[in-house]
């Protein structure tokens, strides 16, 4: 099974300060600029990874929709498994989590912090 396929957010990321990312000089937030929902889409998973609260992979992804733990599940449109797609699309579905497709799996991967390209 392809890990790039499915991400959620399982931390609520509206809730982090600037406080909390004080600590580390590596973490710069984004300039508040007009951007598109994928530039914002990276940035809330680039969030989400560093306050590790990002469940990557299908396992992960459907244990936390399972739970209720995430906040937004992230799907790559490409996925070519059929049943994966089902699954996280009926979990998101029961326990009223919202879902957004992406177009690539490569993409949601590197934005995940799966690999970079």
């Amino acid at each position: 099974p392809d890990s790039r396929t499915c991400c959620c957010i399982i931390e609520d990321v509206r809730t982090l300060t600037m406080a909390e990312a004080e600590g580390d000089e590596t973490y710069q937030p984004a300039p508040t600029v007009d951007m598109d929902i994928n530039t914002a889409l990276q940035e809330v998973l680039k969030t989400a990874l560093y306050h590790d609260g990002l469940a990557r992979g299908l396992h992960e992804a459907a244990k936390a929709l399972d739970k209720r733990q995430a906040h937004l599940c992230v799907l790559a449109s490409n996925c070519d498994e059929p049943m994966y797609v089902k699954l996280v699309e009926a979990l998101c579905a029961e326990h009223n989590i919202n879902l957004l497709h992406v177009d690539d799996s490569k993409k949601l991967g590197e934005w995940a912090g799966l690999c970079k390209m």
